[in-house]
C-alpha cells in the first residue's frame, strides 16, 4: 500500500521501469474499484478504469500520463489515504478484469 500523496511519482517510476505487456493494478483499500495501467509500449499506454466510471484511455503517451492520473485518483479515489498496487505481469484483457480479490 502507497500513501496517495506519493503515488503519482511512485507509479511513473514503476511504469518506467516495466517490461512491455505487463501491467499495474491500482486499487481502493476495500479493493472494490481499480485502475489498470498497461505498457504497450516505450511510450504507450493503456488506462482501463472501473469504478465509479467505467472508461478505457488507448495510446496515452508518457507525457501526459501523470495529468490523466491526477484526475483519475481524484474520480475514482476521492476519500483513500492508501491505495494498493500491484504488479501483475502480462496482461490479457479478459484475465485481468475477472481477477478475484477478496472485496472488504
Amino acid at each position: 500500500m502507497i500513501d496517495k500523496s506519493n503515488i503519482i511519482p511512485a507509479i511513473l517510476e514503476r511504469l518506467e521501469n516495466l517490461p512491455h505487456g505487463h501491467y499495474l493494478d491500482m486499487r481502493t483499500y476495500k479493493r472494490n474499484r481499480y485502475l489498470l495501467l498497461v505498457k504497450k509500449g516505450d511510450d504507450d499506454f493503456l488506462i482501463i478504469e472501473n469504478g465509479f466510471f467505467r472508461e478505457r484511455f488507448e495510446n496515452v503517451p508518457f507525457k501526459k500520463l501523470k495529468k490523466l492520473l491526477k484526475t483519475l485518483l481524484k474520480k475514482e479515489f476521492p476519500r483513500s489515504t492508501k491505495v494498493r498496487v500491484y504488479n501483475m505481469g502480462v496482461f490479457e484483457e479478459q484475465a485481468a478484469r475477472n481477477i478475484a480479490r477478496k472485496v472488504l
